[in-house]
């Protein structure tokens, strides 16, 4: 079994450690005394000093005041996941830290920080783990349907809201009227443009299926049930023949796609700070109407 003595603190992986008994002790020595540690099956090497340099669990395992485990080779156990402990040792020397980049090892990192009391490492993930929630996905992924059970499933299944686009220019029976194509053109832009402003929050859904009768038609859903439809297609009559006309009714759509933001499931830290704003607006509006009450009551004396 081997490691590197080092003030870096290497870790190992122990393939045969901690075969012989166990026995508790309790660490005391100088702050510049090395330790061996088996975390998990991970062995580090460090010293007590950086151990104890900060207010935490591994202080009072490390400054004599709590008995700790050791094999028959001396290494100190704790019963934890190794992954993560070198950036728990450079967080307690230096007092930061790169995190990882993916956001499972980020909330890993964060259980291990708050297993061991390290408040500062705490926040630190707590901060990156916002803003991963509030980027963007980088890649913008549009399903396109191929058959209505394959829309089914995808409403059914999704735990965001959901806007859906149908075109389907085969379907026309009649004739297009002047401005239809270009209007068809003008729908499907702003498919677009919004798939990409609301790109992770919103599932956005092209279907060139359709109906028989249906051509360019948006549909919202929330909470796996149709909420809204905004049909874009009319029929014309001439006296010489019927015609199609596909309308572009940017202000509904934008209007809807806003509304269905309503139905996005939030987090718990959201979800509370929704209920605190509406709890606000409720004592607002009461004192509001305690303070009306109060002056009809004054201009009644008055009189």
């Amino acid at each position: 079994m081997s490691g590197e003595a080092g003030t870096t603190g290497t870790s190992t992986r122990a393939s045969a450690a901690s075969t012989g008994p166990t026995s508790a002790v309790k660490i005391r020595g100088s702050p510049s005394k090395y330790v061996k540690l088996n975390v998990g099956g991970a062995l580090f090497y460090t010293t007590i000093d950086t151990l104890t340099k900060q207010d935490n669990m591994l202080r009072a395992m490390f400054s004599g005041r709590m008995e700790v485990l050791t094999d028959s080779e001396g290494w100190i156990l704790i019963d934890r996941c190794g992954k993560h402990f070198n950036i728990i040792l450079n967080y307690l020397r230096d007092g930061q830290v790169p995190l990882p980049e993916l956001q499972s090892e980020i909330e890993e990192l964060h259980n291990e920080a708050k297993y061991y009391l390290i408040q500062g490492l705490v926040d630190q993930c707590q901060k990156a783990l916002k803003r991963k929630r509030d980027e963007y996905f980088p890649v913008c992924r549009i399903p396109v349907i191929t058959s209505q059970r394959e829309a089914q499933l995808l409403i059914n299944g999704s735990t965001k809201p959901i806007v859906k686009l149908l075109y389907n220019r085969q379907n026309n029976k009649y004739s297009y009227t002047s401005n239809s194509d270009d209007n068809i053109l003008k729908n499907i832009e702003m498919f677009d443009k919004l798939s990409v402003r609301f790109n992770g929050r919103v599932i956005f859904v092209k279907d060139v299926i359709g109906g028989n009768e249906e051509i360019c038609c948006w549909s919202f859903y929330g909470h796996s049930r149709k909420v809204a439809e905004i049909s874009c297609t009319s029929i014309m009559y001439t006296s010489e023949k019927k015609q199609t006309k596909v309308e572009f009714p940017e202000a509904r759509i934008l209007e809807e796609t806003l509304n269905i933001l309503l139905y996005e499931k939030l987090d718990s830290q959201d979800a509370e700070a929704m209920h605190n704003i509406g709890t606000k607006l409720g004592s607002f509006a009461a004192a509001a109407a305690c303070h009306s009450d109060d002056d009809e009551d004054h201009r009644v004396r008055k009189t």
